[in-house]
């Protein structure tokens, strides 16, 4: 087996690669981001009430916890469109270990401020060590920052949903709280430990009904997380908008195929995205053992990019399931080499397993491969659907058998290959481009400000 361990930020990246993960920053949007939808509607009308330029000079803080800026790559396209719009944008994160290492940066006219950070390990415990540091940097950065001069914005993503607990100091000075959901946290709770509707349990969901409250406007990363907050959050509808997440395609150009990428196989299969409990690397690993024991093909070579909390359980679950020969760990790599392998890739696995979280989150792998036109197969979870449409195949929710025939079935026909891919690709360039998101965000801020 061809292993490298994790490179760069040692932080959990969710995806996927280069944009995070999963985020409601990615949940199941049920139906085309385009202003069908009503929080897009909502985002259309204020963006022409307000025009393009929505700031003169305001400083907004943007918070994040569980990834580096500019690593995470949605909150970056969200500083970088706050910036065009004339806003003095200030972002508060925590270090990377081999990236975004430097304690106070400035990065194309965004102000950032990074504190250290070791990351949870562990169940429940280590977590609530990891944000009480976070949090204790959090403050002692957002009184560096309000000393600069007012802040006009606080803009909290999460996770962890403990942000509103600084957004509260601001606004008594009169700062607005602009909520923006990468995830449903409670969701994660249940799909990540498996303790069910404990104690803990129950301090997540009072920790969110928190936030919602304190919020003045929710950014939502899909439909389905808008629902959420106007349900479960009882915001009003006029106060929640949908800003889905889009690769940057820029970073997302196919270079020539490199057939030596195959390892001297036919076929090339990938998987994009991090390696934590509920990512389903596991379920992939055993289709991919039917692939070779149940279906006898043995014309491939799989890779797997990015690293998580359970890298090294999936390298020792693809040796005890004999694919020692055929399947590769990269960790993290350069957005160069991550480009080299999906181009040359023939067929790309998302196989996140049907749970709570899930079939309501957004995948950002399942963006970037249609970014790179590349074919998907994916569990059949509402808001993948939504997002890849006929550029992906579903094997019904957690079926590792069925997820190996598509596999399987996708490997035989090329032509089909090619047409899934450019659909994804016509969808990434039309209606789930950050063209939309930025006006959604921009008319955000302008309701928070009015």
């Amino acid at each position: 087996m061809k292993l490298s361990r994790p490179q760069g930020d040692s932080r959990n990246a969710p995806t996927e690669g280069p944009l995070s993960g999963r985020q409601g920053n990615t949940r199941p949007e049920t139906s085309h981001p385009t202003a069908e939808c009503p929080g897009d509607a909502i985002a259309g009308a204020r963006s022409r009430e307000c025009g393009e330029r929505v700031s003169d000079g305001r400083r907004a803080l943007v918070l994040v916890e569980n990834l580096s800026v500019p690593f995470d790559r949605r909150v970056w396209q969200e500083c970088t469109t706050l910036r065009d719009a004339g806003w003095d944008v200030h972002v508060i994160c925590p270090q990377g270990t081999k990236r975004d290492t430097e304690a106070e940066t400035e990065i194309d006219g965004v102000h950032i401020h990074r504190y250290p950070l070791r990351a949870a390990t562990g169940g429940p415990a280590g977590y609530l060590q990891e944000y009480g540091t976070a949090l204790w940097h959090t403050f002692r950065l957002a009184r560096k920052v309000r000393a600069l001069g007012r802040i006009d914005v606080v803009h909290a993503c999460n996770p962890p949903d403990l942000l509103f607990l600084v957004a509260l100091m601001l606004k008594r000075q009169g700062t607005r709280f602009v909520f923006d959901q990468h995830d449903l946290v409670p969701e994660l709770y249940l799909s990540r430990f498996d303790r069910g509707r404990d104690l803990l349990y129950r301090a997540v969901c009072a920790l969110e009904r928190r936030t919602y409250r304190a919020a003045d406007v929710v950014i939502s990363t899909n439909e389905s997380y808008r629902d959420v907050a106007l349900s479960r959050g009882g915001k009003r509808p006029e106060d929640v908008f949908v800003v889905r997440s889009a690769p940057a395609v820029e970073r997302f150009r196919p270079v020539p195929a490199e057939p030596e990428l195959k390892n001297g196989k036919e076929h090339l299969l990938c998987y994009l995205g991090v390696m934590g409990p509920q990512d389903g690397v596991d379920y992939a690993l055993r289709a991919l053992a039917h692939l070779q024991d149940d279906l006898g093909r043995a014309d491939w070579h799989a890779v797997f990019v990015g690293s998580g909390d359970t890298f090294d359980a999936m390298v020792d679950l693809a040796s005890e399931l004999g694919l020692t020969d055929r399947v590769e760990f990269t960790g993290r790599i350069p957005d160069a080499d991550l480009v080299r392998y999906l181009s040359t890739a023939d067929v790309c696995l998302s196989p996140d397993p049907k749970n709570p979280l899930n079939d309501v989150s957004t995948m950002n792998k399942i963006m970037e491969y249609m970014a790179m036109s590349r074919p998907i197969v994916s569990f059949d979870l509402r808001e993948a659907r939504v997002s890849a449409g006929d550029a992906a195949v579903y094997a019904p929710a957690n079926d590792e058998l069925e997820f190996a025939k598509l596999v399987d079935r996708l490997l035989d026909d090329p032509g089909e290959r090619a047409r899934m891919g450019g659909l994804g690709q016509e969808r990434i360039e039309g209606p789930l481009s950050w063209a939309h998101s930025r006006t959604a965000l921009l008319a955000a801020y302008s309701a928070a400000c009015r």
